[in-house]
This record gives C-alpha cells, structure tokens and sequence, in this order.
C-alpha cells in the first residue's frame, strides 16, 4: 500500500488548455493522458466549457468542492452535480460539458481503458468509525472530507495510517479490510479496479 499526499500531486493543463488537473495516480506509472490504462485525478474548474475527450475509456466523475456542476452529455438531459451527489459514470467517447452552479468546483475524475479494465467509486460518508473489505485487485480511498485513521488488518505489523482532506490511500492487494475511524465526521471515496471488459 501506497500513502498519496494531496501537496505531491503532479499537476499539468488540461487536454483542451481550458484548466488545470491534479493527477492523483497513474498506471503504467510512465503513461500518459494519451496512453494510459487507468487514471485517477482532480480538477479545478473555474469557467463553463467542454471536457476533454477520451475515447475509448469510461469515466466516473464527483464533486468535491463549490456548488457544483451542470453536466451535459452528447443530446442527453443535463444532469447538476454536487458535493451530495452520487458518483456518476458516462463514456468519454461523447461530447460533454460542464456549466459551473455558482462558482469554481473541483471534482474527483476516475478513468479506465475500457477494452481492459472495468471500474466502480462508492461515496463513503463516515460517522466516527467503519470497517470496508477491498475485494477488488487495486484500490483507492481518497479522503474527501474530513481526517481519516486507517488501519490496514490484511497488512501485519503496519501502523495506521492518516489521511487528511484529499490525501489518498492506494491499495494493492487482492483483499483488503480496511479499519476507518474518524473524529466526529467525514466523507470519503472507494474507488475500486478491476480487468475485464466494462459493460456496455
């Protein structure tokens, strides 16, 4: 397991030059937003506009900071996202396009090559204490709100670990279980990958 700290993420523009992305992990570690398998990030949006296409891969997006977002894909309804939505999950082969809620958000965006990987983000509100089992080969908890202690039980002799707001914990193994305290409350994001062909 792996301790992501939010102030060493990498950060680059955007596909389409519109913003700025916070990559949060990559894989292969040498990949790029053009050749990667899978790609966890953050991004700070500050003005309307398209997303960047990514054809060929399937996208989970959230809301982690701001009002939110109007999102519009290909001829679709618009759907508004917030700090309370759900994760939502669209293709990146169609044309999308955030229209900001009343102000600059950030969100959480999870990408995975489709012909190889499939992905799923449960939204993990957490009051004082939990216990979460990680079945899946590789996984990502990211801190969302809050602080977090963790302790790994799959992993012996490891002291907990302390994730603060947007701070990341990856996971490698075929079976995690995941001990989670909080001090009062907070909220976090279980991303979970695994091979296989997604479902269309």
């Amino acid at each position: 397991m792996r301790v992501l700290r939010a102030d060493e993420y990498r950060r680059m523009p955007w596909r389409n030059g519109g913003g700025e992305t916070a990559e949060i992990a990559i894989s292969p570690a040498s990949a790029t937003i053009e050749d990667f398998d899978w790609r966890v990030s953050m991004a700070h949006i500050e003005a309307d506009g398209p997303f960047s296409n990514f054809s060929g891969k399937d996208r989970t997006l959230m809301i982690l900071r701001g009002n939110g977002i109007k999102l519009s894909i290909a001829d679709g309804a618009p759907v508004d996202l917030t700090c309370d939505s759900e994760p939502f999950a669209f293709s990146g082969d169609v044309p999308a396009r955030a229209n900001l809620l009343e102000g600059a958000a950030t969100d959480l965006n999870v990408m995975t090559d489709r012909a190889r990987l499939k992905h799923t983000v449960r939204r993990l509100p957490i009051l004082r204490r939990t216990e979460l089992t990680v079945d899946a080969a590789l996984g990502l908890l990211v801190c969302a709100e809050g602080e977090l202690q963790i302790e790994v039980r799959s992993v012996v002799n490891t002291p907990a670990v302390e994730l603060m707001a947007l701070d990341a914990l990856l996971l490698e193994n075929e079976l995690d279980i995941l001990s989670i305290v909080t001090h009062g409350s907070a909220l976090a994001y279980l991303i979970e990958i695994r091979e296989g062909i997604a479902n269309r």
